[in-house]
């Protein structure tokens, strides 16, 4: 009997993987490509280069892909004055992520900025949200020169207790994480999909724009979820390898949080804003995790602060950073 229901067992998980497999490539279908791809060591990266002016890098978060600051409208604001770069980092997206590869926000920095070398994008602005903001902490750590400035959305900068890592890190071990993406995982996805979505806008409702553009499909796929999942389980050694950077940092950087953000508490942007010298913080009152969907023109505000500041640093470079604006503000 135990050889017969695991035989059973076997083929119910089989069936999982082909209906899971055949649902990501109907995704990979219906949502293609639509910017370009450099490789860069050996990984494929998928990006857009739109406009022109002084460069401006975007880098996404978890569970979503660099469309999201299309959506957000942040890009097309940025677009109308500048150069606008965004990559769907490695796993998310139309972006590889190679087996075999440590894909902690180091690593993640350093391919960046191979690829941003390969695609002669010289000082740009960059700009992270989330779990994005922690590759661009630790791109400006590892090659500060290589930056205009730094403006983070919503990120996660210290050590704290985070009980909904547990969730994700089955997903990220060998092995078990294989199986669980390609049977059970997609189906568990499509369950928690509401309450994550919510809990990413809350206090606000999810914006029609999100709604229309975000594709659950592609989220879903093994792949993205592959990389979703180690991803959160690598955000606090991320956090953790990225602290000792924050007070050595001399560029300009503008931070920006909700105070209602119940996925990163504002206090985390309080402290960093403390640790890096002549950083300036903006606190956003009624408005959660996608602070970049609920307030687009003040984050491009933010993005032009730097960007000013930048430039006055390279013609007086005794100079304290200024031009940026400061403290907590009302969304509309």
């Amino acid at each position: 009997m135990t050889g017969r229901t695991a035989l059973v067992g076997a083929a119910v998980l089989g069936a999982l993987a082909l209906v899971n497999h055949a649902a990501a490539r109907r995704a990979e279908r219906k949502h293609p490509p639509r910017g370009r791809f450099v490789e860069v060591d050996g990984v494929r990266l998928h990006y857009s280069d739109r406009g022109s002016g002084k460069p401006i890098v975007l880098l996404h978060g978890n569970a979503v892909t660099g469309d999201d600051y299309d959506t957000s409208g942040v890009a097309e604001r940025l677009l109308e004055k500048h150069r606008v770069i965004i990559f769907d980092r490695p796993g998310f997206g139309h972006s590889q992520r190679p087996h075999g590869r440590m894909w902690t926000a180091m690593e993640q920095a350093e391919l960046l900025h191979k690829a941003l070398q390969q695609l002669s994008i010289e000082r740009p602005v960059v700009v992270g949200h989330s779990w994005g903001a922690i590759v661009a902490l630790s791109l400006a750590a590892r090659h500060p020169a290589d930056m205009a400035g730094l403006v983070l959305l919503s990120g996660y900068y210290f050590w704290t207790l985070r009980p909904d890592v547990l969730l994700v890190v089955p997903g990220a071990v060998p092995v078990l994480g294989d199986i669980l993406r390609h049977t059970v995982s997609p189906w568990l996805g499509r369950l928690m999909m509401p309450l994550l979505k919510r809990a990413m806008f809350s206090p606000r409702p999810l914006p029609a724009r999100f709604r229309s553009d975000y594709s659950d499909a592609m989220a879903l796929r093994p792949s993205q979820i592959r990389a979703s999942s180690v991803d959160g389980a690598l955000m606090i050694p991320g956090a953790l390898m990225n602290q000792a950077s924050y007070d050595g940092l001399r560029m300009p950087v503008g931070i920006m949080a909700g105070a209602a953000d119940k996925v990163v508490f504002a206090r985390s942007a309080r402290r960093l804003q403390a640790r890096i010298p002549g950083s300036v913080l903006q606190i956003v009152e009624r408005v959660g995790h996608m602070v970049h969907h609920a307030v687009p023109g003040q984050v491009v505000e933010m993005v032009e602060g730097v960007l000013r500041a930048s430039t006055e640093a390279l013609h007086e470079p005794s100079q304290p950073l200024r031009a940026l604006p400061e403290g907590s503000v009302r969304a509309a």
